[in-house]
Parts: structure tokens; sequence; C-alpha cells
């Protein structure tokens, strides 16, 4: 059994994809690539596909995972290459490592985003960030299927700030781009929530709707406020492993020392 782990993109209109949507998608790109899946036991069985931390739907990302268990061994570039092949533009797969660690969700500890407020001057925004970085706890609500829920936005933001420079429009509106780094806590914090605390705060309130974009997620560090990417420790991991028997013979043959000269397998 062979473990693979997938980073993949929701771009440009695909952004409003659905979870569910995107599920149907990658198992038909499963059956398109012909991967050797490994499938659950009982009445139904179904590929083993886990997914972590989806993107709301609407957002774009460029950071979003899922992991694969697969029945053969398969190269994972060779595997990312036919899935990405296999699955429409915007839903991109563009990395993939072979699983050598446990606990890829537990390191999913944090998003980078990227919202673009058209319409609304930086300094307008450099204000509004301001005034919610400075408040203790930023009450905002939420419908959810258990009806509305009130819930402290400002808690799970690390970091929050107007990147430099306007957006780049092509008329010369004005358009603020902001940065956040929001933790993943219980209940999760949404970009959206953070726009409702950015309206209780300083009363901001972009004409449009905000284009958000998770640009990364993973490992927090506290002091930096950092998110590192959580397939490192896989990659660090295959190239700490020793050498199999078969990859130290192929190696010397490769250098031309066959395994007799060197005193291995003699009869």
């Amino acid at each position: 059994m062979q473990r693979i782990r997938l980073r993949y993109t929701k771009r440009g209109r695909l952004r409003f994809t659905s979870h569910r949507d995107f599920q149907r998608a990658f198992e038909r790109a499963l059956r398109r690539a012909e991967v050797p899946m490994a499938y659950s036991a009982g009445f139904s069985p179904h590929p083993k596909v886990s997914y972590a931390n989806a993107a709301p739907t609407g957002t774009g990302s460029e950071a979003e995972y899922l992991e694969i268990q697969l029945a053969k061994h398969r190269d994972p570039q060779t595997l990312r290459a036919l899935l990405d092949e296999s699955l429409p533009t915007g839903l991109d797969v563009i990395d993939a490592v072979e699983a050598h660690t446990s606990g890829l969700a537990d390191r999913l500890q944090a998003s980078v985003w990227e919202m673009r407020l058209d319409g609304v001057a930086a300094e307008v925004a450099g204000h509004a960030v301001e005034a919610f970085l400075a408040a203790e706890e930023v009450q905002v609500e939420r419908r959810t299927k258990n009806g509305m829920r009130t819930f402290d936005a400002r808690a799970a933001v690390a970091a929050l700030e107007v990147a430099e420079g306007e957006g780049d429009r092509p008329d010369g509106k004005a358009c603020a781009i902001l940065r956040l780094v929001v933790r993943h806590l219980t209940p999760a914090v949404r970009p959206d929530d953070v726009l409702s605390g950015l309206r209780a705060a300083a009363d901001l309130a972009p004409p449009v709707p905000a284009a958000v974009t998770r640009l990364a997620q993973g490992l927090l560090d506290e002091e930096t406020g950092a998110v590192t990417d959580p397939l490192a420790p896989d990659r660090d991991a295959a190239t700490a492993a020793p050498p199999t028997a078969a990859g130290l013979s192929a190696a010397k043959v490769t250098s031309g020392v066959s395994p007799a000269v060197s005193g291995e397998g003699t009869a």
C-alpha cells in the first residue's frame, strides 16, 4: 500500500466549484488516469481518498491538499502529471510526494489569504486594518445549518496587512489588496468573517464582493507568522531514508563495481 499526497489549485471560474463537485471530478480523473487505487471494504467500496480542509465555495486557492492510497506503487511525479491532464483547467495538480509521515491534516494549522477589495482605496483599508487589529475581540455573525452563530473573528487572525501598491486594475480604479494569516480554529474563521469584522470594527464595506484566494496553508510559526509547506516533512523523510538493498546494488553497477567484486552475494 502506497500513500501519495497531492497539492492542487482552484483557479478562475473553477473557484465556484463546490467541494462535492471537486470530489466527483477527481474520482473521474482517477479512472481516466488508470490510477491503481486502494478501495474500502464493504457493500459499497469507494477509492481511499482523504480530503483536508477544503476552501469555501467561491474562493480561489493555490494550496488545497488531499491524500490517496494506491494498491500498487507509482512514481509521484508521473502520477501528478497524469491526474493534472485528466482534470479541467483551473483544477491543477501542482505537487505530489509519497507520504513518509503521519498527520497531514494536523499540519494544516493556518492559511494565508489574499483579498482584493475593488473600489476601496489602500489608505481606507489601512485604517480599517488598524482598527481591527487594535480590538481585543471582534464579534461577527454567520448563518450556519443550526442557525445564526456569533463568534470572535479577531482571535483567529495571526496577521493582517494591506499589501504594498494598488491592485492591477486596467481602469486605474482603487483596489486595495489585503494579506492575512488565519489560524484554523473551532469554529472556523473564514475570510468573509474577517470582512464582516472589518465592517464591524471600522465600517469598511466594499462596493462589490471581494475576490478571495488562498495562497498557502500549513504549519504556523507563531514567532514569525510564516506558514510553511506541509509536504516538506515527507520530502525530508524521503531524503533521510536509508537506501534499499536494490538501490545499493543499482548504484554499484552504475559506478562499475559489481556486488561480487565488493564481496556481496558471492557463491
